[in-house]
């Protein structure tokens, strides 16, 4: 008889405690988001990847875009919890966060309900200033007549050229594509191969005091 009561006895804390572990192992693995702008400008591009790839992929945006005071329904695959979001405000200045955990939270505001961050937005600018140093990132446009196969940018301080910065992208005439860059130093060369095999290079340009860098 004891031993039956000992046994339900450990059958009742077992269950107890499975009921109390059950919200832990429940975190949820969904990092879709609302991006809610309430910066009092329109933001005109929207781009949001995996903090482990280093590229920004597609403007979610498109032909649309985000005034002030209206959200943005920004949705990701299960499980990619931690993502690097940018927007680009009409006029061309960009803002940027990194290594979000979105599936820790429903939305994601850009406005004066946080301080400008270190490298995105006027802050870059200060940031570039006072130490050469900030958010490189920039948005790449094509107003040659030939197609952008291989693009690559490095510090200056660099001795190589580096990866190509397109990856499985092109840039076609007309185009533009963000160059995502990490936050850092400010003066880069940056290589443009054509479909035709010709090249050009600009060399020692500022990225911290520009949101746009044109070909030709």
């Amino acid at each position: 008889m004891r031993l039956s009561i000992l046994r339900r006895g450990l059958l009742a804390l077992a269950v107890l405690l499975g009921g109390l572990a059950a919200p832990a192992m429940a975190q949820s693995s969904d990092p879709s988001f609302n991006l809610v702008n309430r910066s009092g400008q329109t933001i005109q591009e929207l781009y949001v990847s995996s903090s482990q790839v280093n590229t920004w992929g597609q403007d979610l945006l498109g032909a649309n875009v985000l005034g002030n005071g209206r959200s943005f329904p920004v949705r990701l695959p299960s499980g990619q919890c931690s993502n690097d979001i940018r927007v680009v405000y009409q006029g061309g200045r960009s803002e940027e966060r990194r290594e979000v955990n979105t599936c820790g939270l429903t939305e994601v505001v850009f406005g004066n309900q946080n301080a400008p961050q270190a490298g995105g937005g006027d802050g870059k600018r200060g940031a570039a200033a006072a130490g050469r140093t900030g958010n490189p990132s920039f948005n790449l446009v094509n107003r040659t007549q030939k197609t952008m196969q291989i693009v690559r940018a490095s510090p200056s301080s660099d001795s190589n050229w580096g990866e190509d910065r397109l990856g499985s992208s092109v840039v076609p005439p007309g185009g533009t594509f963000a160059i995502r860059l990490p936050a850092g130093e400010c003066n880069y060369d940056i290589r443009i191969e054509y479909d035709d095999r010709s090249s050009e290079e600009r060399r020692g340009v500022d990225l911290c005091s520009v949101a746009n860098v044109t070909f030709p």
